[in-house]
């Protein structure tokens, strides 16, 4: 079946923002395992697994302070020290999730402009961004990124507002995805609409109660609830 592409002023959402750990790079359990680790290291209460993936998505020095409340300003740089020391001995195994790259690209030549929002810091995201392949689209990969460091955590709308800015948009043509409600939060937060997606570090229900406008299961099915008229194409 041969399908137009559209163009960009027939997009719904010509901008399309995504979250980077557990949406596009494949790293909740090492993010919770350097969580609980660090938390050890410290002799602090060791999170369950589900509490360390609740804080994924959030800058880290906030997110550390959600689990560990009470704690002083130097145990909790000590414990975002730690954090990072057992998140390194592990970043050399992680990797996109499968197909992430593919349709990126894909969403590209339909028109889209990506850009991430994350709770990552520069000096993590960087060095991944630095690794990628060859881009497909004049923006390279990603036509803007934001991340905790630079601006406000999420689910502060700050970094969403920075994003339109640079890329010069407003709230209804830029969509959210990410697999945390902090990134669902982000959005409406902003003024905008988001896309959950299942893969990452929230579970289906939580995700549910923070109403995104839909709850996808792979990125098949990403491509084609943004591109419904793709459905029906050759693979």
């Amino acid at each position: 079946m041969t399908t137009s592409t559209p163009t960009p002023s027939a997009l719904r959402y010509p901008v399309l923002v995504f979250d980077w750990d557990g949406t596009l790079y494949d790293s909740t359990a090492a993010i919770v395992h350097a969580t609980q680790a660090g938390c050890a290291d410290l002799g602090l209460r060791i999170p369950t697994p589900d509490e360390a993936r609740w804080i994924i998505g959030l800058g880290l020095t906030p997110a550390l302070q959600r689990l560990q409340p009470g704690l002083g300003a130097e145990q909790t740089q000590a414990l975002v020290e730690r954090f990072r020391h057992h998140y390194r001995l592990q970043q050399d195994g992680l990797d996109f999730f499968p197909g992430t790259l593919d349709v990126l690209a894909r969403l590209q030549g339909l028109g889209h402009r990506l850009a991430v929002a994350t709770g990552a810091n520069r000096a993590t995201l960087q060095p991944r961004l630095n690794r990628l392949p060859p881009a497909p689209g004049p923006d390279g990969w990603f036509a803007a990124t934001r991340t905790a460091d630079e601006t406000a955590s999420k689910p502060d709308p700050m970094m969403l507002f920075e994003l339109m800015d640079e890329l010069d948009c407003n709230a209804a043509e830029l969509l959210m995805i990410g697999d945390t409600r902090h990134d669902i939060d982000l959005a409406h937060n902003a003024g905008a609409q988001a896309l959950a997606v299942s893969w990452g570090a929230h579970d289906r229900a939580t995700l549910a109660q923070a109403q995104p406008l839909a709850l996808v299961d792979s990125w098949d099915s990403l491509l084609h609830w943004l591109h419904p008229e793709l459905a029906g194409e050759a693979p």
